[in-house]
């Protein structure tokens, strides 16, 4: 085989490759979004959003943990997530939520907590030891 020929065909697997893997990247990408746009997407996205601790239950018979998650422009919002309540769950002050907004609420796939204040305790002591 000519090499001229066999230069052709390293590129064209190379484009093929480079293909797949951005197509393979653009479908696993979950895109952080704002209630609003979360509410017309169809696929799954990300919300952050404060935890409002008092709007908290959970269906034991269903196995579905809910709460309300309110972003930074005061937009509320209902997240029923089919799991366990997550183990940090009380402290946190904000969590990112995965997944779509589906008959009225957003229904997670997975939540991801965040809770910046059980770090700053040990960084203060330290700088003030």
């Amino acid at each position: 085989m000519p090499k001229k020929y066999r230069i052709y065909i390293g590129v064209f697997v190379i484009v093929i490759f480079a293909g797949i893997a951005f197509w393979a990247l653009r479908t696993t990408a979950t895109p952080y979004v704002d209630f609003n746009r979360a509410r017309l997407m169809k696929s799954n996205v990300q919300v952050l959003g404060r935890v409002s601790h008092d709007d908290v239950s959970y269906d034991g018979a269903a196995g579905v943990f809910s709460f309300y998650i309110t972003d930074e422009n005061g937009d509320r919002m209902l997240v029923s997530y089919a799991g366990t309540k997550p183990g940090n769950f009380e402290q946190a002050e904000s969590v990112v939520c995965v997944g779509k907004y589906t008959d009225g609420k957003f229904i997670a796939n997975n939540i991801l907590v965040k809770c910046p204040s059980k770090y700053n305790g040990t960084e203060t002591k330290k700088r003030g030891a």
